[in-house]
């Protein structure tokens, strides 16, 4: 059995992977943010951590460099619904064994725990090439604050409007109201203190986010 702790502050996507998981894989905890991470990693002694990129207290990077920086042994594998090069790259320079999307099926989430408990590196196929371009380099991607002050939902309007989607239409693709999708491109603009969607298409693209 591979003990494991799952990350991520939606509780009902928590409650979801526990329900997917394999016999071969045993549930000892889960944390919602940063700190009840780092408390949970170190009374529970989980063998890997499902670790969930963006989320209160600073992140996924804040729990590797706080749990590795200790000294610790335990392995990680990012779960997220991101596929950003730089979320990517950003957890496994941080030290996580692995980095796989929410997209996933149970059986192939059960089958990359096994193998990060077992030493492997675990991919999403399509994000492994981020992963070798970024160690054949010799520049360290920095860590974004700005991209980490979005939610998820945001960053997803934000990914929709770079790639030239109307509101409406991203209000479909999205299953929320036209209104809700007006409110997040404000919240977006206002953090990133930009001006209109012209401007936010440019700084998406920027950073490979489209």
């Amino acid at each position: 059995m591979v003990k494991v702790l799952i990350v991520d502050d939606h509780r009902l996507f928590r409650s979801g992977v526990r329900a997917e998981l394999g016999p071969q894989i045993e549930v000892v905890g889960e944390a919602e943010d940063v700190d009840s991470a780092v408390a949970a990693i170190e009374s529970l002694k989980p063998d890997v951590i499902l670790l969930d990129v963006h989320m209160p207290g600073g992140g996924g990077q804040e729990v590797l460099r706080r749990v590795l920086g200790s000294g610790s042994s335990v392995r990680f594998l990012a779960l997220s619904v991101s596929d950003a090069a730089e979320d990517v790259i950003g957890v496994i320079r941080g030290g996580a064994r692995g980095y796989v999307t929410k997209t996933i099926s149970g059986r192939e989430l059960t089958d990359a725990i096994v193998r990060v408990s077992e030493g492997d590196a675990v991919f999403s196929p399509r994000l492994a090439g981020f992963v070798l371009d970024a160690f054949s380099s010799t520049e360290a991607p920095s860590i974004d604050p700005e991209l980490d002050s979005l939610t998820t939902r945001e960053r997803e309007v934000l990914r929709l409007i770079a790639r030239g989607y109307a509101y409406k239409e991203i209000a479909k693709e999205l299953f929320i109201s036209v209104k809700t999708v007006e409110t997040h491109v404000s919240s977006v603009l206002r953090k990133l203190q930009l001006s209109n969607r012209h401007e936010l298409s440019r700084w998406a693209t920027a950073r490979r986010l489209v």
